[in-house]
C-alpha cells in the first residue's frame, strides 16, 4: 500500500462497489501515483500511460464488486494486476509485444567478470535504460524480474512459449548490461 495514504481497503472497496464516488476518489488518490509507475514500466509514451491508467481505473471501478479482500495490501495488488493486464493488452493491440529478433550485439554472452557495476547507477538512470529496451524485452524483463512471474506464466500472458520468454529475458539482460556499460563508460 502506498506510504502515508493508508486506507481501510475493505471498507473503501465496499463503499466503491456500492457506487460511492468519494470512495472511488479516495482509491484513485491513494493509488494513482504507484499505478502510474507500474504502467510506465511497460508503456513508454506518457500519453499512452495516461490512457492505460484511465482504462485500468474504469475497469477496476466497474468490477470492484468482485474484489475480494484478503489482507492489507490486497486492494493495491488487485489494482496493480489490472494495470499490468491493461498495459499488456495495450501493447498487444498495437503489436508491440512481439518477440524481438537477436541482434549481433546481443549474441555476446556476458560473464560474471564482464557484468557492469551497477552500484553507482542511480535508480532513475536504470529506469531510463530499461525504458529504452525494445517493448518485448522490457515487457518480459518487467514480468519476470519485477512482477516475479515464471516463464510459463509469461508465456500464457503473451501467447508465446516459455522458451521464447526465457530467451527474450536473456537478450534483455544482455542489451541492458551493454547499455549500462556504455553509460558508465561515458561518465568516466
Amino acid at each position: 500500500m502506498p506510504r502515508g495514504k493508508e486506507i481501510d481497503e475493505q471498507r473503501i472497496a465496499a463503499l466503491a462497489a456500492d457506487g460511492d464516488t468519494e470512495a472511488m476518489k479516495q482509491i484513485y488518490c491513494s493509488y494513482a501515483d504507484v499505478l502510474t509507475a507500474v504502467c510506465s514500466r511497460y508503456v513508454v509514451d506518457s500519453e499512452a500511460v495516461k490512457d492505460v491508467l484511465h482504462d485500468s481505473f474504469v475497469k477496476a471501478f466497474s468490477s470492484i464488486a468482485q474484489f475480494s479482500y484478503k489482507q492489507p495490501g490486497s486492494l493495491g495488488a488487485w489494482l496493480k494486476r489490472i494495470v499490468v493486464n491493461e498495459a499488456l493488452a495495450f501493447l498487444k493491440k498495437r503489436s508491440r509485444i512481439d518477440a524481438v529478433s537477436l541482434d549481433a550485439d546481443d549474441s555476446i554472452d556476458i560473464s560474471a567478470d564482464d557484468a557492469p557495476e551497477v552500484e553507482s547507477l542511480a535508480a532513475n538512470e536504470l529506469m531510463m535504460l530499461i525504458k529504452r529496451l525494445p517493448d518485448g524485452y522490457r515487457t518480459i524483463l518487467n514480468l519476470y524480474a519485477i512482477e516475479g512471474r515464471s516463464h510459463r506464466e509469461i508465456a500464457d500472458l503473451l501467447g508465446i512459449s516459455p522458451e521464447t520468454s526465457a530467451s527474450q529475458l536473456h537478450r534483455a539482460k544482455l542489451r541492458l548490461a551493454k547499455m549500462i556499460r556504455e553509460l558508465m563508460d561515458s561518465k568516466y
